[in-house]
């Protein structure tokens, strides 16, 4: 996201928010000296400072910790910085007893070290900050949460206030309701209410429960993602979900992701490991049988269901888990088809996240860091090569971007696209990956035109990420109202009584023969309180049936995103569902005709 905000002068964001963390601190430390310092990083909307201390932090005290803060920023402190020597700096925070700081100390090499310090407040940091406190007037404490001390849950929990601080107090108010909208459209929340999936500690952190409704949704956005593959030349394929040990050993897992791998299982005298990813089950039938020129390229995709144990500090709903489905996909090409395949890529990218409703994007190419070659593996004509190819790709489709020098893998450049949302938060999302490691590593080759051998090129992509993280950016993008050929039920009938059950179900019989996803709410309870039922539970469209509905045919149409209602026939309210849901949502919808009002007072109907 843009970390540079236009204020009365141009303000470095993320100077402002680390400066703001160390202010936190000092009041913290004002206040309760106690207290013991962990980190105070700036992230991306905010800052926080972690904190040992035995009592917790309450809402009432970081209302103390502001007030406080503001004294501070009122006092207009310079932030002094000084280089001194580790064995310095390790007196100065044994005098101020600081465990959490020795302990950082006594992990850097350096000899000297930079601290910080502002007034009576004293702390070991790389900088830089603002000049002085009284430059970080618009700031904001948010909340406390728990954090394991370096994010190790093996360690002990200590206290995290987050805060976020702005150039400018009309940047600060929207954010805060920007905050306030985020809480609504929370997927962990909505998840909950719409019945989507739930996460059982039973059953394990991490693992996800997908319920009947959220099942449909993901059903839903599986089959498009497999018919826009194989519109475009891909191939299906199937993994397992274990492999034995050797393959991960032989691809490279084991020796730079052993962390992040469950404990192998053993079967007599062979071990078995869950697969935290793909792509060597992809490259195994690749290489089931020499490959010619001819061939390439080869287009591989599966929707694969991997585990990685992330630590369960930074689990969180569907966003990070441990069991996940990549929407993964592997292309293996010729150096010279190297470039299409690359624009290919981006045009099912973009068609996709687009249809599902995403329009803005932000692009990153990570490179190679120049001066430091060694560190990646490969030769420069292939890294120059690979690197352009990406580069010209995202030219040619006039796509613009952010050159991230040195960010790249070991193994290969690679872009990376974030979905802007509605409330205008990066989501990751696509991820378009050379590799020079594991054909190199596997000896993933093709019979050349001249009948030499060569290492094949390959392109390991993402378009959605994960169907968890993705699904769980859906549901806050849309505030849990999906557009209607993504919702897990598109339309529900309601009764007006009783009496009107065998028609709701004729009408239902429709529906489903032309494969909308619908059902009947025949509750003996009020009409206006079964809409707003349907309402809470984001249906697309309601039908309200009564006598008149009966007799006519017909059925009282009410839309979710509309006060807009109309009477309409069967056949041509199911037509024009029908087209919205071929078309996906896109385009302008035609309207129903509207209501007669006089004549639902005459049925008695409350609508």
């Amino acid at each position: 996201m843009e970390q540079q905000v236009k204020g009365e002068k141009d303000i470095d964001l993320e100077i402002l928010r680390h400066s703001a963390s160390h202010i936190m601190a000092q009041a913290v430390k004002e206040l309760y000296p106690e207290a013991k310092l962990g980190i105070g990083p700036a992230i991306a909307d905010g800052f926080y400072y972690d904190f040992a201390r035995e009592a917790p932090f309450t809402p009432e005290d970081l209302a103390k910790i502001e007030e406080k803060m503001r004294s501070i920023i009122k006092a207009d402190l310079p932030f002094l910085k000084s280089v001194v020597s580790r064995k310095d700096a390790l007196d100065i925070f044994t005098e101020l007893e600081e465990p959490y700081k020795l302990e950082l100390l006594r992990e850097i090499e350096d000899k000297e070290v930079t601290i910080y310090q502002q007034g009576s407040f004293t702390d070991l940091c790389r900088g830089p900050h603002l000049k002085s406190t009284g430059e970080a007037r618009v700031f904001k404490l948010l909340n406390v949460a728990g954090a394991y001390w370096r994010g190790d849950e093996r360690n002990v929990m200590l206290q995290r206030i987050y805060g976020t601080a702005f150039p400018e107090k009309e940047d600060l108010e929207k954010h805060l309701k920007n905050l306030e909208e985020a809480k609504k459209r929370d997927h962990r929340k909505l998840g909950r209410e719409l019945g989507l999936f739930s996460i059982e500690e039973d059953v394990g952190l991490g693992l996800v429960l997908w319920h009947p409704r959220g099942a449909m949704v993901r059903k839903v956005i599986e089959d498009f993602w497999r018919d826009e593959h194989l519109k475009r030349g891909y191939e299906l394929v199937y993994t397992p979900h274990i492999a034995r040990s050797d393959l991960w050993r032989r691809s490279g897992h084991l020796d730079y992701f052993q962390e992040m791998m469950y404990p192998p299982m053993k079967t007599g005298a062979e071990d078995y490991l869950l697969k935290p990813m793909n792509c060597p089950f992809h490259i195994k039938i690749y290489k089931h049988k020499v490959r010619s020129y001819r061939e390439l390229p080869i287009r591989y995709a599966e929707l694969g269901t991997v585990y990685r144990y992330e630590r369960s500090g930074v689990l969180h709903g569907l966003l990070r888990v441990r069991g996940f489905t990549q929407d993964d996909s592997h292309v293996f090409c010729t150096p010279e088809q190297l470039g299409d395949e690359i624009i290919g890529i981006i045009d099912l990218t973009q068609y996709m996240l687009k249809t599902f409703g995403y329009e803005e994007f932000e692009t990153a190419l990570s490179v190679r860091d120049p001066a430091r070659k060694g560190d990646f593996l490969g030769d420069d004509e292939g890294w120059e090569r690979a690197e352009a190819s990406l580069s010209a790709a995202l030219e040619k489709k006039n796509i613009s971007y952010a050159r991230m020098e040195g960010e790249a893998t070991f193994y290969g450049p690679k872009i990376d696209i974030k979905l802007i949302d509605a409330l205008g938060r990066g989501w990751q999302g696509p991820t378009i990956q050379l590799d020079f490691n594991l054909p190199s590593r596997l000896d993933v080759t093709y019979t050349a035109g001249d009948g030499k051998r060569r290492e094949v090129v390959m392109i390991h992509r993402t378009v959605l990420g994960t169907m968890e993280r993705f699904i769980g950016g859906l549901v806050e993008h849309y505030a849990g109202s999906f557009p209607t050929w993504l919702a897990p039920v598109q339309v529900r009938i309601l009764t007006l009584s009783e009496k009107h059950e065998d028609y709701a179900r004729e009408v239902l019989a429709q529906l489903e023969k032309k494969e909308i996803r619908a059902e009947i709410d025949s509750a003996s309870e009020t009409i206006s309180y079964k809409v707003a039922r349907a309402e809470r539970e984001k249906i697309p469209y309601m039908l309200v049936v009564g006598d008149k509905e009966a007799k006519g045919s017909t059925v009282s149409v009410r839309e979710r995103r509309s006060s807009h209602q109309g009477a309409s026939k069967v056949e041509e309210f199911i037509a024009r569902v029908e087209e919205e849901i071929k078309r996906k949502g896109l385009g302008e919808r035609a309207p129903f005709p509207p209501v007669n009002r006089e004549e639902e007072v005459k049925k008695g109907g409350d609508r």
